[in-house]
């Protein structure tokens, strides 16, 4: 990155300025401006994992903060001195770990705009227009995603931008044993039990903790690769019948669309039907391949979610949004209120009274609420739903060129058939018997998971591209993310590149 201006206040005591200053704002966020688009040039050269050790960042800075004001230009070389080498490069061309947080120059100056304005729009009346913003453009994505009437605020249903994906299942499921508890008495809580996949989020279970659900009845259904992991409706009806004649109480389910191992699918209809059946509120999470169902060819994936009763998808995830950006519709925002909402005297208003407006304090767990709508208002408008599909398919045709590659090279197998923009990917085991550290003997599954861990280990280490693993019927595997916004086709091509090369260094080993 480029040297820092000097302004001639880096030795000086006397810096104390007007906290919000305009001119000091502005001075100082051209800097700011400069200082990221410079970060963004130059990103591919540094690691894309971050390789310091723990407990580094103590030993670098003071053990107290400064009694005296510092200027700007000081703060920022301490940022590109200290900082920068404990950050993993989420948005480097080079990142395929985990799932995408991509972002964009919209995104960039949606959050700007949310920050400068800086409201808290627990209600309307809070900043009316955070608020009708905030309706508008989750109207305005389901229907690119041609969402059913009655998950729009046109069809007396909402949508809500929640933080992330584990606010808006824990506030569908509280909603859900609200419900349930209405019917059955408060007392009957621990009869409740849900419903999900072995494929389902962790943010599910921690849900489900946090709701007060028993242990004992949270039930994560067993999947398989003859249903490529998704989440059999046979085997939930199985579940569902078995914890009834127990004297249990089903009341949740959630399904997936994009599970985070290996992107399965749950089969929405025919899972509601089961669902619908008993009573059992569904909650379809998509946080990741919601995105992709905008485009026409990916939609038939969340085929059935009109049986639904929730929906999310993390827009700042493959939508250019940037962090955070959890949407989520429901076709009953009452359910929600009647679970989430209070109203302390000193919130009470005219405009709340009406019931004409929304107050998306009861919408959340927390009070307090940023202006999320500002920055997915600016994505949509920047660059149009046609921009937005291209976008998404750049990235699917450059995961199905890497899956091609991945499928000339006899060394390598796909573990899951790829579904969106992520390759799951293994090497095939060595030819000769290998021995754990302790000296036992490892059978077949075990020496490829272990071949596999070490090498992914290997190229991580190596700093020039960063990849996660997943695990699915016990078998341990890479998987290949494509996602992030300065990614083309020559980052794939090296990455392939490094692949390679470092399955020689393992298999040599």
């Amino acid at each position: 990155m480029s040297s820092l201006p000097n302004n001639g206040l880096e030795n000086s005591t006397e810096y104390t300025l007007n906290p919000l200053d305009p001119e000091e704002f502005r001075r100082q966020g051209h800097m700011i401006i400069d200082f990221l688009a410079d970060y963004y040039r130059d990103i591919e050269k540094y690691p894309v994992r971050s390789q310091v050790e723990p407990g580094y960042l103590q030993k670098r800075l003071p053990d107290s903060a400064p009694s005296n004001p510092e200027p700007i230009q000081t703060i920022l070389q301490d940022v590109e001195t200290h900082i920068i080498p404990g950050i993993t490069h989420w948005q480097s061309p080079n990142f395929f770990a985990y799932f995408p947080s991509n972002v964009s120059v919209a995104g960039f100056v949606g959050e700007m705009l949310t920050s400068g304005f800086n409201v808290v729009g627990f209600n309307w009346l809070s900043s009316p227009a955070a608020t009708e913003l905030e309706s508008i453009v989750m109207d305005w994505l389901g229907k690119i995603l041609k969402l059913p009437n009655s998950f729009l605020s046109s069809g007396n249903g909402g949508g809500v931008i929640q933080g992330s994906t584990c606010d808006a299942i824990l506030c569908t499921l509280t909603a859900s044993r609200h419900r349930m508890l209405d019917k059955i008495g408060r007392n009957n809580i621990g009869k409740l039990v849900v419903y999900g996949s072995d494929q389902t989020h962790s943010a599910f279970q921690k849900a489900a903790q946090i709701a007060g659900i028993h242990s004992n009845n949270f039930r994560p259904i067993a999947t398989s690769r003859s249903t490529a992991f998704g989440l059999s409706p046979d085997s939930l009806r199985s579940a569902i019948l078995a914890d009834l004649e127990a004297g249990l109480v089903p009341f949740f389910l959630c399904a997936t669309v994009g599970t985070t191992s290996s992107t399965a699918v749950d089969p929405i209809g025919p899972l509601c039907d089961v669902a619908k059946e008993f009573g059992i509120w569904v909650h379809v999470d998509a946080a990741y391949a919601g995105s992709a169902c905008i485009c026409p060819e990916f939609r038939h994936f969340i085929d059935g979610v009109e049986n639904a009763d929730s929906f999310s998808l993390n827009a700042h995830k493959w939508f250019l949004t940037a962090l955070d950006c959890c949407c989520l519709w429901v076709k009953d925002p009452s359910a929600l209120i009647k679970a989430l909402s209070t109203n302390p005297e000193y919130l009470r208003n005219k405009a709340t009274e009406t019931n004409k407006v929304i107050d998306y304090k009861d919408w959340q767990i927390a009070l307090s609420r940023r202006f999320r709508a500002m920055k997915l208002w600016l994505v949509l408008r920047s660059y149009g739903v046609t921009g937005l599909r291209n976008f998404l398919r750049s990235h699917v045709k450059m995961a199905k060129h890497f899956e091609g590659l991945v499928g000339m090279d006899k060394r390598f197998e796909i573990v899951v058939p790829r579904t969106f923009s992520m390759v799951c990917f293994r090497l095939l085991l060595l030819p000769v018997m290998r021995v754990h550290a302790n000296g036992e003997q490892l059978n077949d599954e075990e020496r490829a998971n272990e071949l596999n861990w070490r090498f992914l280990e290997s190229m991580n280490s190596s700093g020039r591209l960063y990849m996660s693993h997943g695990v699915v019927g016990g078998v341990y595997m890479i998987r290949f993310a494509v996602g992030a916004t300065l990614t083309e086709e020559r980052h794939v091509n090296m990455a392939w590149k490094v692949v390679q090369e470092h399955a020689d260094i393992v298999l040599g080993a």
